[in-house]
């Protein structure tokens, strides 16, 4: 994959959510356009970038496909997994996913469950 090609795919703040929230745990496109609160077309349309450029991976489990970083491509690109690991801290949007990630995993919910709940209303 040409570099240039990485670099636009990274040159969008949803797509740099995504990786920053992906880096922590695999999700599906409905627990990610619920904890970032987009809309499905707007997160899919962003994982089908990185996707395309090789950034993630996605692994299929009955109806839902998770999504996961793909560690090959980070190695071969360290200054990625530099800009995940140590530059998102001062992101606001960035850090405010995690918080959410995080009521997320310690709730009991799961995709079949999420779009309806209202874990995240009160936000």
């Amino acid at each position: 994959m040409e570099i240039i090609e990485v670099l636009k795919a990274l040159a969008h703040e949803n797509r740099i959510r995504i990786l920053n929230l992906l880096a922590k745990s695999e999700l599906c496109v409905c627990e990610l356009e619920n904890i970032m609160q987009v809309n499905q077309s707007n997160a899919s349309r962003h994982l089908a970038k990185l996707k395309q450029v090789n950034l993630i991976k996605g692994r299929k489990k009955a109806q839902w496909i998770y999504y996961h970083l793909n560690e090959k491509m980070l190695n071969e690109h360290q200054f990625i997994k530099l800009l995940i690991e140590d530059e998102l801290d001062g992101f606001a949007e960035a850090r405010d996913d995690l918080k959410r990630l995080k009521k997320y995993n310690n709730s009991s919910l799961s995709c079949e469950t999420l779009p309806e709940s209202d874990l995240f209303s009160k936000q």
